[in-house]
Formats: structure tokens, C-alpha cells, sequence
């Protein structure tokens, strides 16, 4: 896994995992790895990857079964969605919009070259 110095790791592996559920490639109640296996996987610290889990915990994304190990929640993509649409019409859209209007684009033209 490649890392980006201007974020937290333990967000990263949050927003990796994240991508896995919205892709498809993790589902509900699929288990994932253990702290352990997934930090010697990416190369991390598993406190890092505990961080990581209890941030999605805390978010309902995953859910721990004592003493088996950390699974996909059932509402798990519909929060992961809800949460990133949120994040891109707030924080991500604004910023697209200030540059289109420096550029002198209008969302017409975006539109007909999708």
C-alpha cells in the first residue's frame, strides 16, 4: 500500500478499506484481516491498524466478534457512501467549482465531454 505523507496512515487504511466495500471486494459479514495479519500485509504497525479498526467500529462500518476477528457490517456500504458523499458535495465540489470558475469552464461543457 502506497502512503500519502499529508494524511494520517490509520485514515488511509480507513479510506483503503472504505474503497474495498463501496468496489465490492469487501462484503457484509465477510471477515477481514486480524490486526496483526493486516499490518505484516501492508507493512504497518498493527497499533496503526487497531486505530484504523476502532475508527470504523466506532463509524458501524465493521463490527468485532470476540475472539474471532473484525467483520463487514450489513449497513456498511450505505454508510461508507452516505459518508463519502457528504465529504465530496461539502469539501471536494466547492473546490472543483472555484477552479472551473478561474478556468472560465461551465458545467454544460463538463457534462457533454462525459
Amino acid at each position: 500500500m502506497e502512503f500519502n505523507s499529508n494524511k494520517s496512515i490509520y485514515l488511509q487504511i480507513c479510506d483503503a478499506i472504505c474503497e474495498q466495500i463501496l468496489s465490492g471486494r469487501l462484503m457484509p459479514d465477510e471477515r477481514i484481516p486480524s490486526v496483526r495479519e493486516y499490518g505484516a500485509e501492508i507493512g504497518v504497525n498493527p497499533n496503526t491498524i487497531m486505530r484504523s479498526y476502532e475508527k470504523l467500529t466506532a463509524e458501524g462500518i465493521i463490527y468485532n466478534k470476540r475472539g474471532i476477528g473484525y467483520f463487514i457490517s450489513q449497513d456498511a456500504r450505505d454508510i461508507v457512501l452516505e459518508a463519502q458523499r457528504k465529504e465530496f458535495l461539502e469539501n471536494e465540489l466547492p473546490a472543483i467549482r472555484r477552479r472551473m470558475a478561474l478556468l472560465g469552464l461551465d458545467a454544460s461543457l463538463i457534462i457533454d465531454k462525459a
